[in-house]
């Protein structure tokens, strides 16, 4: 028996969305570290491109960033046709793009006595605007690149596609409706995908991550005045046993575990990687 490695993902070509992101970033860095071809999708060009020259500097792996939208099909079927034409068939997929918004916020945590008579503060001050924009961003943001980029792995009857998902899609945390039910969706969506793909070659995955600070939560985690945690970021701590927020590395074991052979008859499942919170009640 040969040792145990990553090997398997060694030239294969793999598609991040979000991969210049606090998490995404960690995400290619993993895929780097075996020497995987890696397109970083991303609205913003230049800092698609400036992560991927990076990357191919420090790992000496080929990264190239191409610009796109996830919300525009028209914008990825244009990325899969420089992927192709630069690195080949695309042969994985991390749905990695996605993040919060203060406008699908509420200010309030809960409807109580002290704010009942201000409902603009809570759940009925939501805007559509901002709610739709949270959830098209989180799940149709995953639909829509799996859509373009699993053509190549049906086409060739192999491939691998990771969703990011997060705590919120089994314990919605409270201010956060849009992005809570984005993610709950995307767990489903991948239950879902994994049976459709089950007979070609396909597996569809998801990591839920727990507690990281990223620049989508930092204004709810985070105390500005005194950079130490805010009451919030203070509960979440609390609420995981590990007694602290992860570090974005803490990524990288669960990517290419499940993105690699070693996990060939693993499919439909949702990975926490979250220092215990999902398993502990509180008490």
């Amino acid at each position: 028996m040969e040792p145990i490695s990553f090997k398997d993902l060694t030239g294969k070509v793999c598609v991040v969305t979000g991969g210049y992101g606090v998490l995404g970033l960690e995400m290619v860095k993993a895929l780097a570290s075996v020497k995987a071809k890696i397109a970083i999708l991303g609205r913003n060009k230049e800092a698609g491109e400036k992560a991927a020259a990076a990357i191919s500097n420090q790992y000496g792996t080929t990264a190239i960033g191409v610009q796109a939208d996830v919300l525009d099909q028209e914008s990825l079927v244009k990325a899969k046709s420089i992927i192709n034409e630069k690195l080949g068939d695309i042969e994985i997929l991390i749905n990695g793009a996605g993040g919060n918004s203060p406008a699908a916020t509420t200010k309030v945590e809960e409807i109580n006595d002290s704010n009942i008579d201000n409902l603009e503060d809570s759940f009925f001050g939501l805007k559509m605007e901002g709610f739709d924009h949270v959830f098209d961003l989180n799940f149709k943001g995953t639909l829509l690149p799996t859509m373009v980029f699993a053509k190549d792995m049906i086409k060739n009857r192999k491939g691998a596609i990771l969703n990011i998902t997060s705590m919120n899609s089994y314990k919605p945390l409270t201010k956060i409706p849009a992005y809570s039910a984005a993610k709950a969706a995307i767990n489903n969506f991948t239950e879902w995908l994994a049976v459709h793909f089950a007979k070609t070659g396909i597996r569809v995955n998801a990591i839920a991550p727990g507690f990281f600070i990223t620049d989508q939560n930092r204004f709810l985690v985070l105390d500005e005045k005194t950079g130490g945690y805010s009451a919030r970021g203070q509960k979440i701590v609390n609420g995981t046993p590990m007694g602290k927020f992860g570090d974005p590395d803490d990524m990288q074991g669960a990517t290419l575990f499940l993105l690699s052979d070693l996990a060939k008859f693993i499919t439909g499942v949702v990975i926490p990687v979250d220092g215990g919170f999902n398993a502990y009640s509180g008490v």
